[in-house]
């Protein structure tokens, strides 16, 4: 009986500590303004934002596997570029490459979610108009302002939008790998396998995920002209890397 006693006694400071901090999270977001763009990476709310990501990992019942982390390198921001088929992606990539403060390129929803929202924009992750050009250049530039005053590294899904189709990959935006040509930073490639199938799977199964780094290309490989080679290179290894 003493057994059963101590461990519910742990259970319920567990869960006081649980909703304490949710209470404290949903305190802190209050503070941030959901107008406005912050310029700097906050490192308060940065942890907040990992600290979430942790608990929600084995919530969701997640099994990662990451494969070629050791290519991204450590002394010099970059843009990452990677497939997209769930809105976990984004997620999972920034809890594998915590210490390399990432802030996602996004569309204008995500930073309407509550709580959630407002924490992403203090951590500088960007909206993007996918619908007029001109707006989604101004959102380039600020993300090269970024990274070049070496606040953080970019996110960015050249497909555009989720892939909810049977194809393999959707047609690449190749505007977002200017960030890369102008920032003069590497451009990480990378793959994700397995986010789509968490709706079908939790809370009963878990779900296995893979997240492979395939190649960085180098500031000096990159063309400085039109982007569409860039696009047509990356697409070609993400695709090989997806059907094999």
């Amino acid at each position: 009986m003493l057994v059963l006693k101590i461990i519910g006694w742990i259970i319920l400071l567990l869960l006081a500590a649980f909703v304490s901090y949710a209470v404290f999270t949903i305190i802190c977001s209050f503070l941030v303004d959901p107008r406005k763009e912050y310029e700097h990476n906050s490192r308060f709310y940065r942890f907040l934002l990992d600290s979430w990501t942790a608990i929600a990992m084995p919530l969701l019942r997640l099994r990662i596997s990451a494969s070629g982390l050791e290519k991204i390198p450590k002394d010099t921001r970059f843009v990452i570029v990677c497939n997209h088929r769930s809105n976990l992606d984004p997620i999972v990539t920034w809890y594998l490459l915590r210490d390399y403060d990432i802030a996602f390129i996004s569309k204008e929803a995500n930073f309407h979610v509550p709580f959630f929202g407002r924490i992403i924009r203090k951590c500088c992750f960007l909206p993007i108009d996918r619908v007029n050009p001109r707006n989604a250049l101004i959102t380039i530039n600020k993300a090269v302002d970024l990274i070049k005053r070496n606040e953080v590294s970019i996110g960015v899904y050249p497909e555009g939008t989720r892939n909810r189709t049977d194809a393999v990959l959707l047609p690449f935006h190749n505007g977002v790998f200017k960030i890369a040509q102008w920032a003069n930073v590497p451009l990480v490639v990378a793959t994700v396998k397995g986010t789509e199938q968490v709706n079908g799977n939790f809370p009963f199964r878990p779900t296995k995920i893979t997240f492979e780094v395939l190649d960085v290309i180098r500031p000096e490989e990159l063309p400085s002209g039109p982007t569409k080679e860039i696009g047509k290179k990356i697409e070609c290894m993400m695709r090989e890397n997806l059907i094999a």
